[in-house]
């Protein structure tokens, strides 16, 4: 049986006037420990807003609240977003841990985001950072100390179903992250705290403000990709080898010669601007050929389009409630305001195919796609093909 704190406490102070002996109060300290223990959470503190706010709330809601700090990228050597996450959690007296994951995530996501572009993918870092490295560090952190929940800023929220548990959206629609955590398993969500899923950001900057918070409510959001939040083919540039990147040829549908592109990874599907083409009329990458070295553009957005694609290092919680599903899912491939109805089967390779009801166009090989239904995400994988 649970019984919260307060009552506990409620209960010994009654008792105690009333006459009860020590023996009594020694009687009930262990649940009294119990629920103490039960109410630890290891939470991620990037030392923004977000990850600042969760750590308040957190301990408003009695949580015995340990701060970490992941190093996975610094740059130029900046390290003030450890001083504010440790300046933090002095404030409000929690222990702060700082975990060096900078070589792992050069190995597993650094290298991957370049290694996709070089194979004229498109990269997903976040979605991998998070299901991959991310929720995985903390949990096996909050194991090393016994310590039963993880959690963080993001805005997403969760929910059982039946046996399963989900990740269902956050009430903010314009920060809702729950895109990027499609991958993750039941053992992790199951211990998920979630204190900024009902809040919207401007909410949140008005706690940190409301509780003298007012560095943490002024900080600026983090955009982009956090190891390269400018333009990424600056980023190829200084972080490839010679040779890897070079000049090729810009072919129109037809294969007819249109010019030369300054190197194939520098392009994504659907890409309109910075071409080096230049028409009276709109041009399109359709599609990146690394083993050519050559970049295929179209003129006609709708021969961009497709009806159908696969996914491989998929995930789904609750499988039969996508395969089986009376109603058309929706699937997105980009975060933000892009929603298509679709169905999903399994194929004999142990792919996902996914049939779309409508035609999308620009879909990219290396792109996540996340099923959902209604704010619930149902799961989902990574494009490798389209059809």
């Amino acid at each position: 049986m649970s019984v919260s704190l307060q009552c506990v406490f409620h209960s010994i102070r009654f008792k105690v006037n009333k006459g009860w002996s020590t023996a009594v109060l020694l009687f009930l300290c262990p649940y009294v420990m119990k629920e103490e223990k039960d109410k630890r959470v290891l939470l991620g503190m990037s030392g923004g807003t977000d990850s600042s706010v969760a750590a308040i709330l957190l301990q408003d809601a009695g949580y015995e609240v340990t701060g970490v700090t992941f190093r996975f990228y610094e740059k130029e050597g900046d390290t003030a977003y450890l001083d504010d996450a440790r300046e933090l959690c002095s404030r409000l007296h929690i222990p702060h841990l700082v975990y060096d994951a900078q070589e792992v995530f050069r190995k597993h996501i650094i290298t991957y985001f370049i290694d996709e572009y070089l194979k004229g993918r498109t990269p997903v870092p976040c979605t991998l950072c998070n299901n991959r490295l991310k929720w995985p560090l903390l949990q096996r952190l909050a194991d090393e100390r016994d310590i039963p929940f993880i959690a963080s800023g993001h805005y997403v929220q969760k929910r059982l179903i039946g046996e399963c548990w989900h990740i269902t959206q956050g009430a903010d629609p314009d920060k809702d992250q729950s895109f990027f955590l499609w991958g993750l398993p039941q053992d992790i969500i199951a211990r998920m705290i979630l204190p900024l899923g009902n809040l919207t950001k401007t909410r949140v900057r008005e706690i940190a403000s409301e509780r003298g918070f007012l560095k943490v409510a002024s900080k600026r959001d983090s955009l982009g990709v956090c190891f390269c939040p400018g333009d990424y083919r600056t980023y190829l540039r200084r972080h490839t080898q010679i040779g890897d990147i070079a000049p090729g040829p810009i072919f129109d549908e037809q294969r007819n010669y249109m010019g030369t592109h300054e190197g194939y990874p520098f392009y994504t599907i659907g890409q309109r601007r910075g071409l080096g083409v230049y028409r009276n009329k709109a041009l399109f990458v359709k599609e990146i050929l690394p083993e050519e070295n050559a970049v295929i553009l179209a003129d006609n957005l709708r021969s961009l389009e497709h009806r159908a694609f696969y996914l491989s290092h998929w995930h789904l919680p609750n499988p039969e409630a996508v395969f089986a599903s009376q109603e058309p899912l929706i699937v997105k491939i980009r975060y933000r305001k892009q929603a298509n109805r679709c169905s999903v089967s399994l194929t004999p390779e142990n792919r996902l195919y996914v049939h779309l009801h409508e035609p999308l166009a620009s879909i990219a090989c290396g792109q996540a796609a996340v099923f959902y239904q209604d704010d619930v995400v149902l799961g989902g994988g990574i494009i490798d093909s389209v059809d």
